[in-house]
């Protein structure tokens, strides 16, 4: 088999292992949910240890998405951030139940979400919780997870760089190496890579697939 051969037929087998990355979710329902019946919800908040806007928005529209798909009414982004910057919330005080449930009285929403996403090499967690404006109770938690596939996919650019670099010559090499770890791996502290988005976007479904329906 040719060397250039070869290589196609290691990217693709590296691209299709990267793509099948699996999710997993569960939530908690409150009997306190079922009494409130909310309906139009605001997402005060996106921790963990994503940093940037790009990533944490990209949470933030996966679980958006999700919810409108199910009948829920959703506080857009910008009118949110406008409040909490007449307000003066810090942003510590968007992770507290009674804070969030103020932050959500001030939007005139009988609920509000806190999410958290952190992704650790190849291993990605998300985390939901509703929390009444009223009461600031706790109506539902959600989890999700799963494997991202980054780190095979950073391996398989490293495998693919290497094998062309002796085959190919040094600065072809490079360049395959290159395209391969940075289009499958993603770069750090910007938007999620799209495999890692991919399993993000599942383990959010899955996460709120025991929420009622509007």
């Amino acid at each position: 088999m040719k060397y250039s051969a070869l290589i196609g037929n290691l990217l693709l087998c590296v691209a299709l292992l990267c793509a099948t990355g699996c999710a997993t979710g569960d939530s908690t329902i409150s009997p306190a949910f079922h009494k409130a019946q909310p309906e139009k919800i605001a997402v005060v908040d996106v921790g963990g240890d994503i940093r940037g806007d790009a990533p944490k928005n990209q949470v933030e529209d996966y679980f958006t998405a999700e919810m409108l798909k199910k009948g829920y009414r959703m506080i857009e982004r910008n009118r949110v951030n406008k409040v909490l910057a007449e307000q003066d919330f810090q942003r510590s005080e968007r992770t507290t139940s009674s804070e969030a449930a103020r932050i959500g009285k001030v939007l005139n929403v009988p609920a509000v979400v806190m999410l958290e996403a952190n992704v650790e090499g190849e291993k990605v967690s998300v985390t939901g919780k509703m929390i009444d404006t009223e009461t600031a109770e706790i109506l539902w938690i959600g989890t999700g997870g799963g494997g991202s596939g980054k780190t095979l996919a950073t391996a398989g650019g490293a495998i693919l760089g290497a094998l062309g670099g002796s085959q190919i010559g040094s600065g072809s090499g490079r360049v395959v190496g290159g395209v391969a770890g940075g289009v499958l791996g993603g770069a750090a502290g910007k938007a999620l890579s799209p495999q890692t988005a991919k399993v993000v976007q599942k383990a959010i479904k899955q996460m709120v697939a025991e929420l009622p329906q509007r």
